[in-house]
């Protein structure tokens, strides 16, 4: 999954950014908030973390900017105003959760992984598609009783594909979601993840190849 970090204190960025990366994310970052805005409008990201108090355009400022031009893109609002007035003011504008300062990773973690499931209408934590089971929270991944071991980014490019499950999903997407913001998208590192993941996974196939189009998860077979 893609990430925005708007963060203008340094600090709390690359901490912030470090902890998404170890736990799988691809991230990009800013520390104002005319790059933010920026950096929203350009990519499609799965959720965006947005600092209220930054530089140049504030977090409500940008926030009101992209649901104004109509980006649905999930936002997590940081504040250190622990007010009513303050929360209210961010989820009337168009947040969909927030969280205050001084915060744990570990809250902040869970309170993304939560937008993003709900960007991509799956309530519950683990994804299953026939025998297999994905545990988005623990990122372990079963086939019947198999347990399968998997790199960060063979795990990256599976979660994405399952969240996807039944859909096209196009190189395209992939690159934007999935792999870091300047990796070179016209290598051929899809197919060879792609190629790790069904021998992992084994038979029969779940990952299913349409030419000139993408990929499609699902227990149907290829068409």
């Amino acid at each position: 999954m893609r990430a925005l970090i708007v963060e203008d204190y340094a600090p709390v960025r690359a901490a912030v950014r470090e902890g998404l990366v170890e736990h799988g994310f691809a991230v990009d970052v800013a520390a104002d908030g005319e790059e933010g805005l920026w950096l929203a409008e350009q990519n499609p990201y799965d959720v965006v973390i947005l600092d209220v108090m930054l530089p140049k355009l504030s977090g409500l400022e940008v926030l009101t900017t992209l649901r104004r031009n109509g980006s649905s893109v999930a936002i997590l609002l940081l504040t250190a105003r622990d007010t009513v007035v303050d929360r209210v003011a961010g989820l009337d504008r168009g947040a969909d959760d927030y969280l205050i300062k001084p915060f744990a990773f570990a809250e902040l973690l869970a309170r993304v992984r939560a937008l993003v499931r709900r960007h991509y209408d799956r309530k519950n934590p683990t994804i299953a598609l026939a025998d297999l089971t994905i545990d988005t929270i623990q990122r372990t991944v079963r086939r019947g009783e198999r347990v399968i071991a998997l790199s960060a980014r063979e795990y990256a490019l599976l979660e994405y594909l399952a969240v996807r499950a039944g859909q096209l999903v196009t190189r395209t997407e992939i690159w934007e979601h999935v792999y870091d913001f300047h990796a070179e998208a016209q290598s051929n590192v899809i197919d060879v993840y792609i190629g790790y993941l069904r021998k992992k996974l084994g038979a029969p196939p779940l990952i299913h190849t349409r030419r000139g189009h993408g990929y499609v998860m699902t227990v149907e077979a290829d068409a």
